[in-house]
């Protein structure tokens, strides 16, 4: 198998479980709002400072792999989503959950799998470059598919605190090794 090819296996499986915090924080927002005795409007502030954090994240993740390499960005993101996910499951407020949503989980979490992944991966195809970052970009969509069911199940047997430290430990125990996948910078 081409190593540009294995690189966009390991993309496409770095952007599907980085991307979950997107979607995971939506599912649990009415424990999360029962738990803390809060209105849906206030449960929802985890969610809007998660995709703040990425939207403001993609930028600095961005200029970070531009100098140094995707793989720097995505180390970053690795470990801000699996302590994001730590820090959140021990959180004590809903300003305690909502910042650990806001840095952790979308700046420096989700934010190092998506624009980074999707530019380098343009550099490793030359014939089928548009398929290649369709298919690398389609890992937003796979975890939106995937991760809300999975996280339902889990919540509702285990708890919703339970479920987030499972799935730091998940995201650490994943993504390190696909991350390693992505070490190489770009042919020149």
């Amino acid at each position: 198998m081409p190593y540009s090819v294995l690189r966009l296996i390991a993309a496409v499986g770095l952007m599907t479980i980085g991307s979950g915090a997107m979607y995971i924080v939506v599912v649990v927002l009415p424990m999360v709002q029962e738990e803390f005795g809060i209105d849906r409007a206030g449960a929802s502030l985890p969610y809007t400072l998660t995709m703040l954090g990425f939207g403001f994240g993609g930028i600095l993740m961005g200029r970070l792999a531009d100098r140094f390499g995707v793989f720097w960005p995505v180390l970053i993101g690795v470990f801000g989503l699996s302590s994001g996910y730590w820090i959140a499951a021990q959180a004590g407020s809903l300003m305690s959950f909502a910042i650990a949503h806001g840095l952790l989980l979308g700046l420096a979490g989700s934010s190092a799998t998506f624009a980074p992944l999707v530019a380098d991966i343009s550099f490793w195809f030359e014939r089928r470059r548009g398929i290649a970052v369709a298919i690398v970009a389609s890992g937003n969509y796979i975890a939106g598919a995937i991760w809300p069911p999975i996280m339902q199940h889990f919540s509702a047997t285990y708890g919703w605190r339970a479920t987030y430290s499972g799935f730091a430990l998940f995201t650490l125990l994943t993504m390190l090794p696909l991350a390693t996948l992505v070490l190489r910078r770009p042919p020149a």
